[in-house]
């Protein structure tokens, strides 16, 4: 970790912070208040983060490095009847970075219109249930969001562009249909990111994203249900070689909000078939894709006045086994890490594919303004000749064992301005296991330590 730049950070949080309890009463400036209008909606978002990590988990890359991101967003909607246009246009960029450092197109995405999109409420034009359809480009949120949502950590959005169908029904069931081409981000050099170049997304028929989600509130007493299925179709371009994922995901989840007083728990299972080339050659066999995850948590919200949340955590997703005959390797898809797997950004070691985890995490709301938690996983992979999760670390030979460690991580959130200005501050260890320390190119470096400072504005 720079001490210089976290300082300035820092420094930069407590003396806004500062001014802005000395200006507590006064009211808060809005877009969305200058305009003062019922029809058009206007909201707009700045974020400062400083991030740094130290003992490098990687094979390759540097043993420590550090980033400073700066992520800013402008959304606009005007609806007038059962008609919509909108958009949004997003900014992020990267600074005090080299060629080293581990930043990826997750991180730079300069002035990329995420969203653009046109919308007709069929059922508001003809009378009766919401029935929207949408086209254009847009962002896609779906349930826990574990397989397909717009990140919100990561600073650089997933749009997709296409059509969507959305109903709700009388008693709060909704379904969405969609067929969309999904953003490929730009810039994807090494040179082009770090000077934060202006090269808008593409996408094209290449890879196309589709699917269904249905959801129906309290199925069982308090027990919310989800099912959903997934398509993804990828194929080689002239200037990209893939390894042309035909992918199918069936999943459901079973979950209960969390309450005080009372116990909450959630269930979710998805199984991925279809098939895969070997490799990204031309000529690479196919075989075919047998892969599942779950996600299973059981909580409790004590009665106190913090609402104190203690929660059971258990993950489950396959690695390639060596001599199967099918690929086992489960794909996330497009969905976000940060609410199950920690910080990502320049840190990020886990994801759901070749994955076991089991662990506790605590929750603290100490007041209206501020948010706490902290965690603890244990971790194990599923197969011992694949890559662990998102490391990159392999042993072909399965002689290091399943071990990978423990990560802890923490979090705190403060609304120094509730609605318009919010710190948030967290970090994680990943503590490395036999495997982490023991496969071939495993990096010699000690446990990998991570953290993050972020200052975020909401105009």
């Amino acid at each position: 970790m720079n001490p210089t730049h976290f300082l300035r950070m820092a420094a930069l949080c407590l003396a806004i912070s500062a001014t802005a309890v000395e200006a507590k009463d006064e009211p808060g400036f809005t877009l969305q208040n200058s305009i003062g209008s019922d029809s058009l909606s206007v909201n707009g978002s700045v974020r400062l983060r400083y991030e740094s990590f130290d003992n490098n988990f990687r094979p390759t890359g540097p043993v420590a490095a550090d980033l400073f991101t700066v992520r800013t967003s402008l959304e606009v909607e005007y609806r007038t009847g059962a008609f919509k246009i909108g958009g949004e246009l997003r900014d992020a960029r990267i600074y005090d970075a080299d060629a080293s450092t581990p930043f990826g197109s997750g991180d730079v995405n300069p002035l990329e219109p995420v969203a653009a999109y046109v919308g007709l409420d069929v059922a508001k034009a003809l009378g009766g249930v919401r029935t929207e359809l949408t086209a254009g480009r847009f962002l896609i949120n779906l349930g826990s969001k574990r397989l397909v949502a717009d990140p919100g950590y990561r600073s650089a959005g997933n749009a997709f562009t296409g059509v969507r169908l959305d109903w709700t029904g009388k008693g709060k069931e909704a379904l969405t249909l969609f067929y969309t081409y999904p953003q490929q981000r730009e810039p994807d050099s090494v040179q082009d990111m770090l000077d934060n170049k202006v090269i808008w997304d593409r996408e094209s028929s290449d890879l196309v994203f589709w699917g269904g989600f249905l959801s129906k509130p309290k199925i069982a007493g308090s027990v919310n249900a989800e099912v959903y299925f997934f398509g993804l179709d990828e194929n080689d371009r002239p200037d990209n070689a893939t390894r042309n994922r035909h992918l199918l995901t069936p999943g459901f989840r079973l979950y209960s909000k969390p309450a005080k007083g009372k116990l909450d728990g959630e269930l979710e299972v998805a199984h991925q078939f279809g098939n895969i080339r070997a490799s990204t050659a031309a000529n690479a066999r196919r075989v075919t894709v047998s892969a599942q995850t779950f996600h299973a948590e059981l909580g409790y919200t004590f009665a106190g006045a913090w609402s104190p949340r203690l929660v059971a955590l258990s993950d489950y997703a396959t690695g390639d086994h060596a001599g199967s005959a099918s690929f086992n390797r489960f794909d996330s898809l497009f969905g976000p890490r940060r609410a199950d797997w920690g910080p990502t950004g320049i840190f990020g070691p886990l994801t759901r594919s070749n994955t076991v985890s089991v662990g506790a995490k605590f929750e603290l709301k100490p007041s209206k303004r501020m948010d706490a938690f902290v965690e603890w996983r244990e971790l194990w992979l599923d197969s011992a000749t694949d890559s662990f999760s998102k490391t990159s670390v392999r042993d072909p030979a399965g002689a290091s064992g399943r071990h990978a460690g423990r990560q802890y991580q923490a979090r705190v959130r403060y609304w120094v301005l509730p609605g318009q200005m919010q710190i948030d501050a967290g970090g994680a260890v990943l503590a490395k296991g036999r495997f982490l320390t023991d496969a071939p190119n495993a990096p010699a470096t000690g446990n990998s330590v991570h953290g993050y400072l972020d200052l975020n504005f909401f105009f």
